[in-house]
């Protein structure tokens, strides 16, 4: 039984506290344990790595943060003018890097369109065909597990979506990915050519659900959000002055040429419902008094709960760190 009073304010911050306890966080580890003098933040347009790149400032002052804008061929227009507003505003000299060649030289953009055709027979990114993935909607009402679908939109504005096989779904996944380990690469090497250190901007709702991509956007020498839910992420926005065209764009994956926002492509909730819903899960509230407090039913409620149990669970592999086998005892003669 949870001694929590569970209400729709549990997950409001002291955002000064949190702002001086994070910065006093990156200080300490990239500073001291990493010898470390400033910080680099890939900076995306969006509102988590808005927010870390207005507490590396804060941590190292402009001129040892740096602002990386990682660009490639199916990237939004309105990401970089966003990213650059962000530096603009914290007084930060961006970067820009596109990472559309090194994505053609991988091979990313052709195996993955390969693995459409074999959905869509017709999809031509060349002939204006756009794509994406997404997974089914109205987890709260229909319940059902996470299987993905590829949906794409036709050169004349149509859409149509099917269900996409295990090899198809694997293939586009795994050429996708290439974009976050490019502009993981990137990054250090913006980092490593200053001996300073990549700075994290993956929220609680990221890391701990696995949406992210091993060695890509999850390679960083320091996580300083993993701890805080998104909608805790709003609140620092607003705290640090974040811009206000970042705190109202909707939260979205950029990855496919198609526009996508993260809860069609894995979340399947709101954040402002399921941060609620975890917290209460996590601190073991009773679910009649949840769906009171939420307006919900006890079943919306448990299916909430085991959609992040289940996402947490085959997604764990991503947080492990790669096993070291122990040196053998020595023979005894």
């Amino acid at each position: 039984m949870s001694s929590i009073s569970f209400s729709k304010n549990v997950l409001d911050l002291d955002p000064a506290r949190e702002t001086e306890r994070i910065v006093s966080f990156i200080q300490q580890n990239v500073r001291q344990t990493m010898r470390r003098s400033g910080g680099v933040v890939g900076i995306s347009g969006g509102i988590d790595s808005a927010v870390v790149l207005a507490l590396t400032v804060r941590a190292f002052g402009p001129q040892k943060t740096v602002g990386v804008m990682i660009p490639e061929r199916d990237s939004d227009p309105i990401s970089e003018t966003l990213a650059r507003e962000l530096a603009a505003t914290y007084g930060v000299t961006p970067v820009l890097e596109n990472i559309t060649a090194a994505l053609e030289g991988f091979d990313c953009y052709r195996r993955r369109d390969a693995a459409i055709r074999r959905v869509f027979p017709e999809f031509a990114a060349a002939a204006g065909y756009k794509a994406k993935i997404v997974l089914p909607p109205d987890l709260l009402a229909k319940g059902t597990l996470n299987f993905f679908s590829a949906t794409i939109v036709k050169p004349d504005g149509g859409t149509e979506t099917r269900a996409l096989g295990p090899r198809e779904f694997l293939e586009i996944v795994a050429a996708s990915n290439l974009k976050q380990r490019s502009r993981m690469s990137t990054l250090y090497y913006q980092a490593e050519s200053r001996n300073y250190a990549v700075i994290g901007t993956a929220n609680k709702n990221e890391h701990d659900q696995g949406f992210f991509v091993k060695y890509g956007d999850g390679g960083a020498d320091i996580q300083p959000i993993a701890h805080l839910f998104k909608t805790q992420i709003y609140q620092l926005a607003r705290y640090l002055g974040v811009p206000e065209a970042i705190q109202k764009r909707t939260p979205t994956t950029d990855t496919y040429s198609a526009p996508q926002d993260q809860q069609e492509f894995f979340y399947r909730l709101p954040f402002a419902t399921m941060d609620l819903l975890w917290f209460a899960r996590d601190h073991q509230v009773p679910r009649a008094e949840v769906a009171q407090v939420m307006g919900l039913t006890e079943v919306e409620v448990q299916r909430a709960f085991d959609d992040i149990t289940r996402k947490q669970r085959t997604t764990e592999y991503l947080r492990l760190l790669p096993p070291v086998l122990p040196a053998a005892e020595p023979i005894s003669r």
